[in-house]
């Protein structure tokens, strides 16, 4: 079993996912943490650990390298021994029964490629939506059901163990060119492999104000990644029905967001960045799309009064 924290100036947080992973009631595993060039006591603090056990080593990387990239070099540190590897991100951390749960359900299901679980997100519960005691899932069933809007169980990369053949069959794990890769790389896996879940709350992920989660909800990537991943695999889990209905509703919802982002002000940055991410996907940016929703905001704030003053008291009362 491989653990592996990419890390770049994490001393905050650092010991604390380490200490989670020595805890663990799972103890046959091995620890790589790599180190992304950080400036601060990163590097420090990791020696330590690796000093007073020997199933920790450290990767220094040679250069810096983006968060992606530096995920996809963490995932070649895997031994050819390991059978299952796991992230675990230098903010987030592991309950004590998490890779011994997860390890459980994989070996007494070989068709399983990833196992996921509930988990904390900072105070609140998340990734709780497929019914209990659902343990094993068809990986294809899940991931139509994804793009049909149903509940979403692929967590955060600390949230989910993956057999490890499915990394070392991929040249590079991530596509670092996709802001949610991995998402991308649980559809990739799904199309092939069944879906494991553990009813228990199993790992902690940080989100604060620095997290690329924050950069995501203010960019709207979330919807960029719908529209790429529909893009890539939409045909592989779904009838040309679903694919049409679900593609009119996620362009739908793109625009009216980038619509209310238009009303409500955005600067320059912000539009390059979606001319940039759509012509990447093949896609340019229609600004028709975008003028189209704001007049329907506008004309609602014209001709239904009563309803505009509800909204913005309900605004105010927060």
């Amino acid at each position: 079993m491989s653990v592996l924290t990419p890390v770049y100036n994490g001393e905050d947080h650092l010991a604390q996912c380490i200490e989670s992973v020595l805890a663990q009631t799972y103890q046959n595993w091995e620890y790589v943490i790599v180190n992304n060039r950080s400036t601060d006591r990163t590097l420090e603090i990791a020696e330590q650990y690796a000093q007073k056990d020997k199933r920790i080593r450290i990767h220094n990387n040679s250069e810096f390298v983006g968060c992606d990239e530096n995920g996809n070099i963490a995932f070649r540190q895997i031994t050819p021994e390991s059978k299952y590897c796991k992230m675990v991100h230098a903010d987030d951390w592991l309950f004590p029964e998490c890779i011994e749960r997860m390890v459980e359900l994989a070996e007494a299901h070989p068709t399983v490629a990833i196992i996921g679980s509930y988990g904390l997100r900072n105070e609140r519960v998340s990734w709780d939506g497929l019914p209990y005691p659902s343990t094993v899932m068809s990986g294809r069933e899940i991931c139509r059901n994804s793009f049909l809007g149903g509940p979403y169980v692929f967590g955060s990369p600390t949230s989910t163990l993956i057999c490890a053949d499915e990394v070392r069959k991929r040249s590079a794990f991530y596509n670092e060119a996709n802001r949610h890769c991995d998402i991308e790389v649980c559809f990739d896996i799904l199309r092939n492999r069944d879906f494991g879940f553990v009813h228990q709350v199993l790992t902690f992920t940080r989100e604060h104000i620095q997290a690329e989660s924050t950069f995501s909800r203010r960019f709207g990537t979330d919807y960029l990644g719908t529209l790429e991943h529909l893009k890539k695999y939409g045909r592989t889990y779904l009838n040309d029905e679903e694919y049409r209905t679900c593609s009119e509703r996620s362009w739908k919802k793109y625009y009216r967001f980038l619509g209310a982002k238009l009303l409500h002000g955005s600067d320059k940055g912000f539009w390059e960045f979606h001319r940039k991410e759509l012509a990447r996907m093949g896609y340019r940016l229609k600004y028709g799309g975008v003028i189209k929703p704001v007049l329907a905001e506008m004309l609602d704030l014209l001709f239904n009064p009563l309803k505009t003053s509800k909204k913005i008291a309900k605004k105010l009362s927060r």
